[in-house]
């Protein structure tokens, strides 16, 4: 594969400087977009739940893009600058650029494949719900599924059907996936596989070699999205999409002798 390599180490090799660029004028432009206009470009650029009116296909490319505020982009581009330089000076630009690219798409396949089940289950709920309403499982179902909103108390079994089916179409146009987190997972992914005694200090403080930083991450990851804490607005699963993706896709290398 012919690649740009940097002559010497570069600090800020040219695909994580220009991610690092696109990422805060986007980050930028949505703010002044929204305060200026009352415009929500998060609404138009995140990606949303495929079976949403609100749903694009170029958002499984624009919602890495976006961020929800300073400490979210702030340690998604630290992260990248951190590990992404290492990756990019070690495999070339075109080759990192497609990998962070493919973890992010990834990422976002797994979101989706994630909210299927998740809204797929609360139609089944909804479905034996209203073959035989029953005020008293109103509150249950709401409050299980639709934690957060607020909803009036239903006069009637009718009244209380029609509620849940508007809370659950209000939910799936609602939900939003933005962040470069999935693909910044498969890049400290990469990293932890391609410099696995590189020694990395949590907090600046905590010495620990980077295959068993990323082993604990993932670990912490994987029992957050398990635990499904309601009050959790976290896309777990999509960041160990992104480690997986990037896991395969490392390995396909090896197996091709291109890495």
């Amino acid at each position: 594969m012919n690649d740009y390599r940097p002559p010497r180490f570069a600090l800020f090799p040219p695909v994580v400087k220009n991610l690092l660029i696109a990422n805060v004028l986007f980050f930028i432009a949505t703010l002044v977009i929204q305060n200026t206009y009352r415009y929500d470009l998060t609404n138009l650029l995140g990606l949303h739940y495929f079976m949403s009116a609100d749903f694009k296909p170029y958002q499984i490319i624009t919602y890495m893009f976006m961020h929800g505020g300073f400490l979210h982009i702030f340690f998604n581009m630290f992260a990248l600058w951190m590990f992404g330089n290492m990756l990019e000076n070690y495999w070339g630009s075109k080759r990192f650029l497609l990998f962070y690219l493919i973890c992010g798409i990834g990422a976002a396949f797994t979101q989706e494949i994630t909210q299927y089940i998740y809204f797929h289950g609360i139609e089944n709920a909804l479905s034996i719900y209203d073959a035989s309403p029953n005020l008293n499982d109103f509150s249950m179902l709401a409050d299980k599924y639709f934690t957060g909103f607020r909803y009036p108390q239903p006069a009637s079994t009718s009244e209380a059907v029609m509620i849940l089916q508007k809370l659950y179409q209000l939910k799936m146009d609602m939900s939003v996936t933005i962040g470069a987190s999935g693909a910044i997972f498969g890049v400290l992914l990469a990293f932890g596989m391609l410099f696995p005694n590189t020694l990395l200090y949590v907090y600046f403080a905590i010495p620990i070699k980077a295959k068993y930083f990323v082993i604990i991450y993932g670990l912490i990851e994987l029992y957050s999205a398990i635990s499904a804490n309601p009050s959790d607005n976290i896309a777990h699963f999509a960041h160990l999409g992104g480690m997986v993706f990037g896991f395969f896709l490392i390995l396909y290398w090896k197996q091709k002798k291109t890495l």
